[in-house]
């Protein structure tokens, strides 16, 4: 049972080391937005859209975790082989890890040709306002999001696997795309999105946490750890400080500050003390820890399952 179970995780993770996002390839995260956006569009007006947000978003992730565990189970009774297979499959949609790296690798390549194309690449991967960053900021931004985007969109549903098998990693997917679309406070959503913002952050809470302490081993510096403990709380959002002051402990540098969010300014503090400029050597180190944290986690998880099952 362990062999065939580990399997469908360990080759649905290697698929994603290894191919990443293909383009062009149906992506069920692609679904799971336009269900949000088609909700929202019909949901989000009149009174009472807080009520209407939460019934969307529990609607949404209860529906999608139905789904796929009602799926398994089907399947299971017409073929063991074909439940591992869409395993596989999900398990490798759910990761974003080798994608992650390649957009944090192309904004430093852009930004070192033009402040201009290195703007507009970093859009493809943060909220904020590009349009007036220095080559400085785009350099941070891309770093800042390299960490907390490695608990999003690896640690965390690694761990929600470990924990809930598939329906729980694409019930999490669900939370995360919710909070990435709706979860912001502004005149639009801030009633509207406040469930999904708080299901989020209470998804990420453990692997926020788990993310910060892996990278900190990984690199040898567990003797930071104090860093993270006090910078780690200094974020805005209850998890995303803890894998950005584990980078900053690393790098030896700062994160945070003010920045521009759909129109809106948004005063963040800083996590830690020291302003570096950064070179493409921190964005290579800072790649490493990256990918030897998701190694980590991955066999913990491996290991994990064989004890479970």
């Amino acid at each position: 049972m362990f062999a065939a179970y580990a399997f469908t995780f360990v080759a649905g993770w290697l698929g994603d080391r290894l191919l990443g996002d293909p383009p062009h390839w149906p992506h069920p995260v692609v679904w799971f937005g336009n269900a949000i956006s088609a909700g929202e569009k019909k949901l989000n007006r009149g009174e009472n859209r807080s009520k209407k947000g939460t019934f969307l978003a529990l609607g949404l992730i209860i529906g999608i975790f139905g789904i796929c565990y009602t799926l398994l189970d089907y399947v299971s009774n017409i073929s063991p082989w074909l439940e591992h297979i869409i395993t596989v499959i999900g398990v490798f949609y759910c990761l974003a890890g080798k994608t992650l790296i390649q957009e944090v690798k192309a904004v430093f390549e852009s930004v070192d040709r033009s402040t201009e194309e290195g703007r507009k690449q970093l859009s493809r991967i943060v909220g904020r306002d590009t349009s007036d960053l220095t080559p400085q900021e785009i350099r941070t931004a891309a770093l800042e999001t390299l960490a907390e985007n490695l608990s999003d969109g690896v640690i965390a549903p690694m761990f929600w696997f470990a924990i809930l098998g598939l329906p729980g990693m694409m019930a999490y997917k669900m939370i995360n795309t919710l909070d990435s679309m709706i979860g912001y406070k502004n005149d639009r959503y801030i009633d509207f999105g406040r469930t999904a913002a708080q299901l989020d952050d209470l998804a990420n809470y453990i692997p926020a946490r788990i993310t910060a302490f892996l990278m900190l081993h990984v690199a040898g510096m567990w003797y930071k750890r104090d860093f993270v403990h006090t910078y780690g709380p200094c974020h805005l959002s209850p998890n995303s400080g803890y894998p950005e002051a584990a980078l900053a402990a690393i790098l030896v540098c700062r994160f945070g500050g003010t920045h521009v969010y759909y129109g809106q300014v948004v005063e963040k503090p800083y996590i830690g003390t020291t302003q570096k400029d950064f070179t493409t050597e921190d964005m290579l180190a800072a790649i490493r820890i990256n990918s030897n944290t998701e190694l980590v986690m991955g066999i913990l998880v491996t290991i994990f399952i064989s004890i479970i099952n």
